[in-house]
């Protein structure tokens, strides 16, 4: 017997499968990742429209089987989940379960159906505002973790099994965790979704083939959604990009930690709105004999696009206090990115003075470093163009770090300043100028400007006071690379900040 794919001529609109009981109405989507078909279909006994997750294969084939196998238990497990964000499992059918299923079909979840739209049809609009992106995506993230606690995987990592609510809100339409998933995966479809809401792109293997794929920097870490939209928060752009990597440090790896930052989005409009309700496509009693999703005019979807931007308004209230900073920065040339763990912001030769390092035989005193960047973790650098601003022998200007909705580490480890020496130098202090009393900083040494953070040593700490701050170095090993690392930023609450104005490396005798 043949192990090749068989096809199958009932999976076509109009088409009746399982038993004769559910009618095909339009296909939704299909996950390539694990051979399943998303299919809106009417239940023929119950009168009902319905959430098809086909899982197709050659029964011979006893790999494929095996895993639809497995796709529909984890299906079962998870229907004693309940959750608005979740649409309920009804039933799953499995070959021997009683019910005849179709050739070349492996396995059915059957869901309830999703009244809305496709998350698709409202990305096509365009990219959301980021108080409109935090609101739908809410309930799914509250969803995720829920189902979390309860030890179960959703499957939520693949666009088109997630639909829009009338009222505004993403589900998870098309239940069915593929065989192989775990709970990362849903924390990195949930950085995903938010993601393709603030961008229009989707960042994650195996999306649907119309979705323009997520641009990545020379490092190949996905480019932060502020890069490519300047006006997203920064908070939101870093929790986007943070959960969909894998790396021990920096990564966001729950999804209460993604649910965090968007309440705190929320709770940060002035004049937040619910998305007013949607008015539902009236299709559910008629069938619709077409290839693709049921159709829907151009004033369907004007209407779903005012009612969510809504918020958009609303969103300027926090995007006024936050622009400060956001509009100041790309008043500047944007800067590039770094290595593969870290990124050190656009190196940058001293402004005024422009001396660079003193030959060795040159006795103690200030060193002037020969370029100056930020050093980020997150691939996200604060104010990178202008690092600079710190070594031009000008103390009224400065390199300041965005505000934070909440210190350090909740987002990031910290961030810092990585100067580099035309020629190994020993150090004996640095100071540093800043009107950002209580900042903790921590000087580092490091053997490249791009090493890992774990791979550099810490030669002193201290906390700054308004002013000059010197701090005092261990001993240590000559080096062209020295960190000034912030560790705890100045401010509290949801003020989190600090301005550096000067520092002056002063060298060893």
């Amino acid at each position: 017997m043949s192990s090749g794919p068989i096809q199958n001529t009932s999976l076509v609109p109009g088409g009746v499968i399982g038993d004769g009981r559910y009618r095909l109405l339009a296909q939704s989507g299909a996950d390539r990742r694990c051979d399943a078909q998303l299919w809106r279909a009417r239940d023929g006994q119950l009168n009902r429209d319905v959430a098809l997750t086909v899982l197709v294969g050659n029964p011979a084939d006893h790999a494929a089987a095996a895993r639809a196998k497995r796709t529909a238990e984890r299906a079962m497990h998870a229907s004693s989940f309940t959750h608005p964000g979740v649409a309920r499992v009804i039933d799953v059918l499995t070959p021997g379960a009683g019910i005849k299923l179709d050739e070349g079909i492996l396995g059915m979840v059957v869901a309830e159906w999703t009244r809305g739209t496709d998350l698709m049809e409202l990305v096509a609009e365009g990219p959301m505002a980021a108080g409109a992106a935090t609101r739908l995506l809410e309930p799914l993230g509250a969803a995720i973790e829920g189902a979390h606690h309860a030890g179960l995987v959703l499957g939520a990592d693949h666009p088109q099994r997630i639909r829009v609510t009338p009222d505004g809100r993403l589900r998870l339409a098309f239940p069915g965790p593929r065989p192989d998933a775990i709970a990362r995966d849903d924390v990195k479809g949930l950085g995903a979704v938010l993601y393709l809401l603030l961008t229009g792109r989707w960042a994650l293997p195996g999306g649907p083939e119309n979705v323009p794929v997520a641009p990545t920097g020379p490092d190949g870490a996905v480019v932060a959604p502020s890069a490519l939209r300047p006006h997203v928060p920064h908070e939101l752009s870093s929790v986007a990009v943070r959960s969909l990597e894998d790396t021990s440090v920096g990564g966001i790896r729950t999804s209460a930690a993604i649910l965090q930052v968007l309440d705190q989005i929320s709770r940060s409009e002035a004049e937040t709105a619910l998305i007013r309700p949607v008015p539902d496509d009236g299709t559910d009693d008629g069938a619709v004999w077409t290839t693709q999703r049921p159709a829907r005019g151009k004033e369907h979807n004007r209407k779903l696009m005012i009612s969510v931007a809504v918020l958009a308004v609303a969103t300027l209230a926090v995007i006024a206090w936050l622009g400060v900073q956001i509009v100041s920065f790309f008043s500047d040339e944007p800067s590039g990115t770094g290595g593969p763990t870290v990124v050190i912001g656009q190196s940058s030769t001293p402004g005024a003075s422009g001396q660079q390092a003193a030959p060795a035989p040159q006795p103690a005193g200030p060193v002037q470093p020969a370029s100056v960047g930020v050093y980020d973790v997150t691939n996200q650098p604060d104010n990178a163009n202008r690092a600079n601003r710190a070594v031009d022998n000008n103390p009224t200007t400065v390199w300041q770090t965005e505000n934070y909705f909440q210190p350090f580490p909740a987002l990031k480890p910290g961030i810092g300043l990585m100067a580099g020496f035309a020629e190994p130098v020993k150090l004996a202090s640095v100071t540093v100028t800043s009107p950002s009393e209580g900042t903790v900083v921590e000087i580092r040494v490091a053997g490249a400007d791009g090493a890992p953070l774990e791979e550099t040593k810490v030669i002193a700490t201290a906390t700054l006071s308004a002013g000059q701050t010197q701090i005092q170095l261990n001993e240590h090993e000559a080096t062209q690379h020295v960190l000034v690392w912030v560790t705890k930023l100045a401010g509290s609450g949801r003020n989190n900040r600090s301005e550096i104005a000067e520092l002056v490396y002063t060298r060893a005798q």
